[in-house]
């Protein structure tokens, strides 16, 4: 471990497919491919799995434990399906290793409880979130702004994104798919769990939030393809957030509102900032009764109270994912602070079951005093509903 983290890759669909390539060329210096693992001996992707090992030179494990066990890993990176992930990464970390995990942390929090507990009794052992979109330049750099008080304090935020349009045979390509029992839910576990972690990473944590979910409202499944949610930030701020997966054309836009200034976000890609003078309050407190007259009917030329600035980003695919891969292995080589820990997969979990459970009971959820047992009790309901899935505990 002197130069690099011996690393082994879980589940072998898509995401971990991409995380083994990506160690294997050497994006994340820091880490060295040691292994993979893959489905069990009789799952028809086998082959692949065999193939994509030796293509890369690492041995293929075909039984978790027996990965964990057989000292060729420091660490791995998780990718296997949502309800797993918690459970997955006790099994590591009750043996020393240090774990990263694909989004989300997990279905219901306590379950993602359960697993900090397990953390926190091997402190060793590293627990991460792979949440890339921290590693794309555009957030990160807004928020060293944020957090530098170049806007002053937030006031409102909105956040738009229904940039995921899925047919029909999107869902049905599998049958765990959009279901309570095999998939944990919808839109808010399987396509929004980024931004909502971005939306607190940026603006803090929701106190309170009151939503209304579509269940199955444009596609034959049982669980969210969109939802409305409005949150209270605490201290006079308020936040907006909607998604969706029946917007064929999509719209990902991110407002920030502050006392000093306001932020867009297009498209995850393009950023434009407006800077004020002063404090709105004192601009509007000063201004001239000449000049307040002219302000409804647009005769005043308000710009003069701000400068505006855009600017463009640019991210080839993986490099985000690279990054986070990157400072995952600088932790444990040399205690570099994480980008995302186990406690901000807590908090996006707790944040989209508070948005279920709204939904479910039509009433405002408090996130300090979420009731856990409850949101599970409503969630096995809806697995129970389904019949095709044990109820979790």
């Amino acid at each position: 471990m002197d130069d690099a983290v011996r690393f082994g890759v879980v589940g072998l669909g898509t995401q971990g497919t991409l995380y083994a390539r990506l160690v294997s060329q050497g994006r994340a210096p820091a880490l060295r491919l040691a292994a993979v693992c893959g489905s069990n001996p009789a799952s028809r992707a086998t082959d692949r799995h065999s193939a994509l090992a030796a293509e890369l030179g690492v041995p293929l494990f075909t039984d978790y434990t027996a990965l964990l066990e057989s000292g060729e890993v420091d660490a791995v990176v998780i990718t296997t399906p949502h309800y797993e992930h918690p459970a997955f990464a006790i099994e590591a970390l009750r043996r020393g290793v240090h774990t990263l995990l694909e989004k989300p942390a997990g279905v219901y929090t306590l379950q993602v409880e359960r697993m900090l507990a397990a953390g926190a009794e091997h402190p060793d052992a590293t627990l991460a979130m792979m949440f890339n979109q921290r590693a794309n330049p555009l957030y990160s750099d807004l928020k060293r702004a944020i957090d530098s008080g170049l806007f002053g304090e937030l006031r409102h935020s909105s956040w738009i994104i229904t940039s995921w349009w899925r047919p029909d045979a999107y869902y049905a390509s599998s049958p765990w798919r959009a279901t309570w029992g095999g998939e944990g839910g919808g839109v808010l576990v399987n396509q929004a769990p980024h931004q909502l972690d971005l939306w607190q990473w940026l603006c803090g944590a929701p106190e309170r939030v009151f939503a209304r979910a579509q269940f199955g409202f444009r596609r034959d499944i049982p669980v969210e393809d969109e939802v409305n949610a409005v949150v209270d930030f605490g201290h006079g701020a308020t936040g907006h957030f909607m998604t969706g997966t029946n917007d064929l054309v999509g719209t990902d836009r991110l407002e920030l509102l502050f006392d000093r200034g306001k932020v867009l976000v297009e498209g995850s890609s393009r950023i434009t900032t407006w800077l004020l003078n002063d404090d709105e309050r004192t601009i509007a407190r000063t201004m001239s009764p000449e000049d307040a007259a002219k302000a409804p009917s647009g005769a005043l030329d308000l710009s003069t109270f701000w400068s505006s600035d855009s600017r463009d980003y640019a991210s080839r695919w993986g490099e985000q994912h690279a990054a986070v891969l990157q400072n995952f292995g600088e932790h444990v080589l040399d205690g570099t602070p994480l980008l995302a820990s186990g406690l901000d997969g807590l908090a996006q979990v707790k944040l989209a079951n508070a948005m279920h459970l709204s939904a479910w009971t039509g009433r405002d959820v408090d996130l300090a005093h979420l009731d856990a047992t409850q949101y599970l009790a409503e969630l096995n309901s809806r697995i129970a509903a389904e019949g095709r899935y044990p109820t979790r505990e």
